[in-house]
Protein backbone atom coordinates (compact mmCIF):
# COMPACT_ATOMS: atom_id res chain seq x y z
CA UNK A 1 0.00 0.00 0.00
CA UNK A 2 1.25 3.60 -0.92
CA UNK A 3 1.60 6.28 1.71
CA UNK A 4 -1.37 8.09 -0.13
CA UNK A 5 -3.71 4.84 0.36
CA UNK A 6 -2.49 4.57 3.79
CA UNK A 7 -3.02 8.00 4.85
CA UNK A 8 -6.51 7.64 3.03
CA UNK A 9 -7.42 4.77 5.02
CA UNK A 10 -6.05 6.14 8.31
CA UNK A 11 -8.17 8.86 8.02
CA UNK A 12 -11.52 7.34 7.36
CA UNK A 13 -10.30 5.61 10.44
CA UNK A 14 -10.05 9.09 12.20
CA UNK A 15 -13.14 10.09 10.77
CA UNK A 16 -14.98 7.21 11.82
CA UNK A 17 -13.19 6.86 14.79
CA UNK A 18 -12.49 3.56 13.43
CA UNK A 19 -9.14 3.31 14.83
CA UNK A 20 -9.04 0.62 17.47
CA UNK A 21 -6.61 -1.68 16.48
CA UNK A 22 -6.14 -4.20 18.51
CA UNK A 23 -2.28 -4.60 19.65
CA UNK A 24 -1.05 -9.02 19.14
CA UNK A 25 0.41 -10.82 22.64
CA UNK A 26 3.81 -11.31 20.71
CA UNK A 27 4.61 -7.20 20.26
CA UNK A 28 3.74 -6.70 23.66
CA UNK A 29 5.77 -9.75 24.73
CA UNK A 30 8.84 -8.28 22.39
CA UNK A 31 8.59 -5.00 23.77
CA UNK A 32 8.18 -5.67 27.47
CA UNK A 33 10.55 -7.92 28.02
CA UNK A 34 13.00 -4.47 28.13
CA UNK A 35 11.35 -3.25 31.03
CA UNK A 36 10.68 -5.57 33.85
CA UNK A 37 13.10 -3.77 36.22
CA UNK A 38 10.92 -0.64 36.18
CA UNK A 39 7.37 -2.10 36.76
CA UNK A 40 8.16 -3.30 40.60
CA UNK A 41 5.99 -2.17 43.11
CA UNK A 42 4.37 0.11 39.99
CA UNK A 43 0.48 0.96 39.25
CA UNK A 44 -0.19 -0.02 36.24
CA UNK A 45 -3.15 1.41 34.00
CA UNK A 46 -4.70 0.07 30.70
CA UNK A 47 -6.99 2.96 29.81
CA UNK A 48 -7.94 2.57 26.73
CA UNK A 49 -8.30 -1.17 26.54
CA UNK A 50 -11.54 -3.98 26.95
CA UNK A 51 -9.82 -6.00 29.88
CA UNK A 52 -11.92 -8.91 28.72
CA UNK A 53 -10.14 -9.19 25.54
CA UNK A 54 -7.18 -6.84 25.59
CA UNK A 55 -3.73 -8.50 25.09
CA UNK A 56 -2.48 -5.34 27.52
CA UNK A 57 -4.52 -6.20 30.43
CA UNK A 58 -3.58 -10.92 29.53
CA UNK A 59 0.39 -9.92 29.99
CA UNK A 60 0.44 -7.69 33.34
CA UNK A 61 -2.82 -9.91 34.73
CA UNK A 62 -0.53 -13.43 33.91
CA UNK A 63 2.81 -11.61 34.32
CA UNK A 64 1.66 -9.96 37.98
CA UNK A 65 3.76 -11.73 40.74
CA UNK A 66 7.03 -12.02 38.17
CA UNK A 67 6.75 -8.15 37.28
CA UNK A 68 6.06 -7.84 41.10
CA UNK A 69 2.75 -5.42 40.32
CA UNK A 70 1.19 -3.44 43.12
CA UNK A 71 -1.85 -2.89 41.01
CA UNK A 72 -3.40 -3.50 37.12
CA UNK A 73 -6.30 -1.30 36.70
CA UNK A 74 -8.06 -1.56 32.66
CA UNK A 75 -10.76 0.72 31.46
CA UNK A 76 -13.35 -0.22 28.66
CA UNK A 77 -15.00 2.54 26.66
CA UNK A 78 -18.73 1.95 26.10
CA UNK A 79 -19.36 0.67 22.77
CA UNK A 80 -21.91 3.83 21.88
CA UNK A 81 -22.06 2.60 17.93
CA UNK A 82 -22.99 -0.97 16.76
CA UNK A 83 -20.64 -0.29 13.41
CA UNK A 84 -17.79 -0.15 14.99
CA UNK A 85 -15.05 -2.96 14.46
CA UNK A 86 -14.20 -2.94 18.24
CA UNK A 87 -14.55 -5.99 20.46
CA UNK A 88 -16.32 -4.43 23.26
CA UNK A 89 -19.96 -5.75 23.01
CA UNK A 90 -20.27 -3.68 26.98
CA UNK A 91 -23.83 -1.55 26.84
CA UNK A 92 -21.87 -0.03 30.21
CA UNK A 93 -18.61 1.05 30.40
CA UNK A 94 -16.71 -0.68 33.17
CA UNK A 95 -12.79 -0.63 34.87
CA UNK A 96 -11.30 -3.93 36.20
CA UNK A 97 -8.71 -4.02 39.02
CA UNK A 98 -6.68 -6.89 39.71
CA UNK A 99 -4.28 -6.80 42.58
CA UNK A 100 -2.83 -10.36 42.14
CA UNK A 101 -3.26 -14.17 42.43
CA UNK A 102 -5.08 -14.86 45.87
CA UNK A 103 -5.47 -18.76 45.57
CA UNK A 104 -2.57 -19.77 44.49
CA UNK A 105 -2.59 -20.85 41.00
CA UNK A 106 -1.38 -17.60 39.59
CA UNK A 107 -3.94 -17.35 37.07
CA UNK A 108 -6.01 -14.55 37.40
CA UNK A 109 -9.33 -15.89 37.81
CA UNK A 110 -12.81 -14.22 37.65
CA UNK A 111 -13.25 -13.95 41.38
CA UNK A 112 -9.79 -12.17 41.72
CA UNK A 113 -10.83 -9.56 39.28
CA UNK A 114 -12.71 -6.43 40.95
CA UNK A 115 -15.21 -5.65 38.02
CA UNK A 116 -16.77 -2.13 38.78
CA UNK A 117 -18.67 0.24 36.56
CA UNK A 118 -17.92 3.42 35.55
CA UNK A 119 -20.81 6.22 35.87
CA UNK A 120 -20.12 7.50 31.97
CA UNK A 121 -18.66 6.00 28.96
CA UNK A 122 -14.99 4.83 29.77
CA UNK A 123 -13.47 7.66 27.73
CA UNK A 124 -9.48 8.25 29.09
CA UNK A 125 -10.73 11.91 29.04
CA UNK A 126 -13.67 11.67 31.39
CA UNK A 127 -13.13 12.50 35.05
CA UNK A 128 -13.32 9.14 36.12
CA UNK A 129 -11.01 7.84 33.92
CA UNK A 130 -8.25 10.78 35.41
CA UNK A 131 -9.23 10.03 38.54
CA UNK A 132 -7.95 6.09 37.95
CA UNK A 133 -4.71 8.11 35.94
CA UNK A 134 -3.91 10.02 39.32
CA UNK A 135 -3.37 6.53 40.55
CA UNK A 136 -1.30 4.95 38.07
CA UNK A 137 2.89 4.66 37.86
CA UNK A 138 2.80 3.46 34.06
CA UNK A 139 0.38 3.83 31.76
CA UNK A 140 0.58 0.67 28.89
CA UNK A 141 -2.24 0.93 26.04
CA UNK A 142 -2.60 1.08 22.40
CA UNK A 143 -3.97 4.58 22.21
CA UNK A 144 -6.74 5.71 19.27
CA UNK A 145 -4.44 7.18 16.70
CA UNK A 146 -6.51 9.65 16.06
CA UNK A 147 -6.53 11.28 19.41
CA UNK A 148 -2.59 10.58 20.14
CA UNK A 149 -2.30 14.04 20.85
CA UNK A 150 -4.66 14.58 23.47
CA UNK A 151 -3.70 11.26 25.00
CA UNK A 152 0.17 12.30 25.08
CA UNK A 153 -0.92 15.55 26.51
CA UNK A 154 -2.60 14.28 28.93
CA UNK A 155 -0.28 11.92 30.60
CA UNK A 156 2.33 14.38 30.25
CA UNK A 157 0.37 16.79 32.44
CA UNK A 158 -0.13 14.14 35.14
CA UNK A 159 3.52 13.56 34.95
CA UNK A 160 3.15 9.67 34.14
CA UNK A 161 5.78 7.08 32.70
CA UNK A 162 4.44 5.34 29.71
CA UNK A 163 4.91 2.99 27.02
CA UNK A 164 2.41 3.24 24.45
CA UNK A 165 1.96 2.82 20.64
CA UNK A 166 1.59 4.89 17.91
CA UNK A 167 2.13 5.92 14.28
CA UNK A 168 6.07 6.97 13.35
CA UNK A 169 4.74 10.23 11.86
CA UNK A 170 3.78 11.20 15.86
CA UNK A 171 7.00 12.00 15.90
CA UNK A 172 6.49 15.23 14.10
CA UNK A 173 3.65 16.54 15.60
CA UNK A 174 3.76 19.91 16.97
CA UNK A 175 2.64 18.66 20.64
CA UNK A 176 4.94 15.77 20.81
CA UNK A 177 7.69 16.79 19.06
CA UNK A 178 8.37 19.60 21.72
CA UNK A 179 8.77 16.57 24.26
CA UNK A 180 10.99 14.44 21.80
CA UNK A 181 13.74 17.43 21.46
CA UNK A 182 13.67 18.17 25.26
CA UNK A 183 13.94 14.02 26.05
CA UNK A 184 10.90 13.99 27.61
CA UNK A 185 9.47 11.44 25.24
CA UNK A 186 12.10 9.18 22.74
CA UNK A 187 11.27 5.45 21.10
CA UNK A 188 10.93 2.35 22.86
CA UNK A 189 13.05 -0.75 21.44
CA UNK A 190 10.93 -2.67 19.02
CA UNK A 191 10.41 -0.27 16.23
CA UNK A 192 10.95 -2.64 13.28
CA UNK A 193 9.70 -5.27 11.35
CA UNK A 194 6.01 -5.20 10.66
CA UNK A 195 3.41 -5.21 13.54
CA UNK A 196 -0.34 -6.45 12.76
CA UNK A 197 -3.60 -5.41 14.49
CA UNK A 198 -6.32 -7.61 14.56
CA UNK A 199 -9.69 -6.50 13.15
CA UNK A 200 -12.75 -7.47 12.90
CA UNK A 201 -14.61 -9.26 9.84
CA UNK A 202 -16.04 -6.27 8.03
CA UNK A 203 -13.26 -3.92 8.31
CA UNK A 204 -12.17 -3.12 4.55
CA UNK A 205 -8.64 -3.01 4.44
CA UNK A 206 -8.23 -3.23 0.51
CA UNK A 207 -4.80 -4.12 -0.37
CA UNK A 208 -3.58 -7.66 0.06
CA UNK A 209 -0.28 -7.13 1.23
CA UNK A 210 -1.82 -5.69 3.92
CA UNK A 211 -3.76 -7.81 5.44
CA UNK A 212 -3.88 -11.54 6.53
CA UNK A 213 -6.08 -14.25 8.23
CA UNK A 214 -4.49 -16.60 10.59
CA UNK A 215 -7.40 -18.88 12.74
CA UNK A 216 -9.92 -17.35 11.31
CA UNK A 217 -9.21 -13.90 12.70
CA UNK A 218 -8.06 -10.86 10.96
CA UNK A 219 -5.15 -8.83 10.59
CA UNK A 220 -4.39 -5.71 9.17
CA UNK A 221 -0.82 -4.02 9.05
CA UNK A 222 -0.92 0.22 8.84
CA UNK A 223 3.40 0.19 8.59
CA UNK A 224 5.62 2.38 10.20
CA UNK A 225 4.18 1.41 13.65
CA UNK A 226 6.52 2.26 17.11
CA UNK A 227 6.67 2.45 21.02
CA UNK A 228 6.94 5.85 22.62
CA UNK A 229 8.12 5.55 26.24
CA UNK A 230 9.68 7.72 28.81
CA UNK A 231 10.69 4.41 30.50
CA UNK A 232 14.84 4.27 29.74
CA UNK A 233 16.46 1.23 27.91
CA UNK A 234 19.76 0.34 27.53
CA UNK A 235 19.41 1.03 23.38
CA UNK A 236 18.86 4.57 24.13
CA UNK A 237 22.38 4.80 25.64
CA UNK A 238 24.57 3.40 22.48
CA UNK A 239 26.14 5.07 20.08
CA UNK A 240 25.12 4.83 16.11
CA UNK A 241 28.32 3.74 14.77
CA UNK A 242 29.32 6.33 12.15
CA UNK A 243 31.51 5.60 9.12
CA UNK A 244 30.98 8.45 6.25
CA UNK A 245 33.24 11.45 6.41
CA UNK A 246 31.68 14.73 5.03
CA UNK A 247 32.80 16.42 1.93
CA UNK A 248 30.19 18.89 -0.01
CA UNK A 249 29.71 17.08 -3.11
CA UNK A 250 27.72 14.13 -1.48
CA UNK A 251 26.48 16.42 1.33
CA UNK A 252 24.28 19.35 -0.07
CA UNK A 253 23.35 22.61 1.96
CA UNK A 254 19.51 23.18 1.91
CA UNK A 255 18.51 26.21 -0.03
CA UNK A 256 17.27 27.96 3.10
CA UNK A 257 18.49 26.96 6.40
CA UNK A 258 21.96 26.30 7.05
CA UNK A 259 22.08 23.02 7.74
CA UNK A 260 23.24 20.14 4.84
CA UNK A 261 21.02 17.05 3.65
CA UNK A 262 21.64 13.64 4.52
CA UNK A 263 18.58 11.06 3.38
CA UNK A 264 19.93 8.15 5.36
CA UNK A 265 20.54 7.63 8.94
CA UNK A 266 23.64 5.10 7.61
CA UNK A 267 24.88 8.05 6.11
CA UNK A 268 25.51 10.66 8.69
CA UNK A 269 28.90 11.87 8.55
CA UNK A 270 31.11 11.35 11.20
CA UNK A 271 33.13 14.37 11.33
CA UNK A 272 30.63 17.28 10.57
CA UNK A 273 30.12 19.80 13.31
CA UNK A 274 27.28 21.74 12.03
CA UNK A 275 23.37 20.93 11.89
CA UNK A 276 22.12 18.18 10.02
CA UNK A 277 18.34 16.91 8.59
CA UNK A 278 18.06 13.53 8.88
CA UNK A 279 14.75 10.84 8.33
CA UNK A 280 12.68 11.15 11.39
CA UNK A 281 13.71 7.10 11.59
CA UNK A 282 16.54 8.81 13.12
CA UNK A 283 14.59 8.37 16.53
CA UNK A 284 15.07 4.92 16.71
CA UNK A 285 19.11 5.05 16.75
CA UNK A 286 18.90 8.35 18.60
CA UNK A 287 21.42 8.53 21.87
CA UNK A 288 20.64 11.81 24.03
CA UNK A 289 24.52 11.57 24.28
CA UNK A 290 25.54 11.40 20.98
CA UNK A 291 23.38 14.19 19.17
CA UNK A 292 21.29 16.81 20.09
CA UNK A 293 17.75 17.59 18.46
CA UNK A 294 17.63 20.91 16.97
CA UNK A 295 14.50 20.87 15.03
CA UNK A 296 12.17 19.54 12.41
CA UNK A 297 10.88 20.88 8.80
CA UNK A 298 7.17 20.10 10.31
CA UNK A 299 4.49 20.58 12.18
CA UNK A 300 6.64 23.16 14.17
CA UNK A 301 6.11 26.98 15.16
CA UNK A 302 8.52 29.55 13.36
CA UNK A 303 11.58 29.96 14.87
CA UNK A 304 13.78 32.71 14.51
CA UNK A 305 17.06 30.13 13.79
CA UNK A 306 15.77 28.54 11.63
CA UNK A 307 12.77 26.86 8.98
CA UNK A 308 11.11 24.51 11.06
CA UNK A 309 7.17 24.71 10.26
CA UNK A 310 8.11 25.58 6.47
CA UNK A 311 9.88 22.47 4.89
CA UNK A 312 13.62 21.89 3.55
CA UNK A 313 14.61 22.85 0.30
CA UNK A 314 17.54 21.32 -1.63
CA UNK A 315 18.32 22.90 -5.26
CA UNK A 316 14.35 24.14 -5.51
CA UNK A 317 13.03 20.45 -4.49
CA UNK A 318 11.74 19.98 -1.21
CA UNK A 319 12.59 16.77 0.81
CA UNK A 320 10.66 14.66 3.06
CA UNK A 321 9.96 15.13 6.42
CA UNK A 322 13.25 15.45 8.71
CA UNK A 323 14.63 16.68 12.17
CA UNK A 324 17.49 18.64 12.98
CA UNK A 325 20.45 17.08 14.62
CA UNK A 326 23.81 18.26 15.73
CA UNK A 327 27.06 15.64 16.68
CA UNK A 328 27.49 16.62 20.38
CA UNK A 329 30.57 14.47 20.26
CA UNK A 330 32.59 17.32 18.09
CA UNK A 331 34.28 20.15 19.48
Amino acid sequence: MNSKVLNKNLNIAKASKKDEFYTQLTDIEKELKHYKSQFKDKVVFCNCDDPRVSNFFHYFSYNFEQLGLKKLIATCYKNQDSNLFTKNKSKKAIYLEYNGDKNGDNVPNIDEIGIKPLKGDGDFRSNECIELLKQADIVVTNPPFSLFREFVMQIMQYDKKFLIIGHQNAIIYKEIFKFVKENKIWLGVDNGGTKWFEVQDHYDIGTESRKKIENGRKFFSMGSVVWFTNLDTKKRHEDLILYKTYNSNDYLKYDNYDAIEVSKVSDIPVDYDGVMGVPITFLDKYNPDQFEIVGSNRGIDQDENGIYGRGSFVNGKETFKRIFIRNKRIV
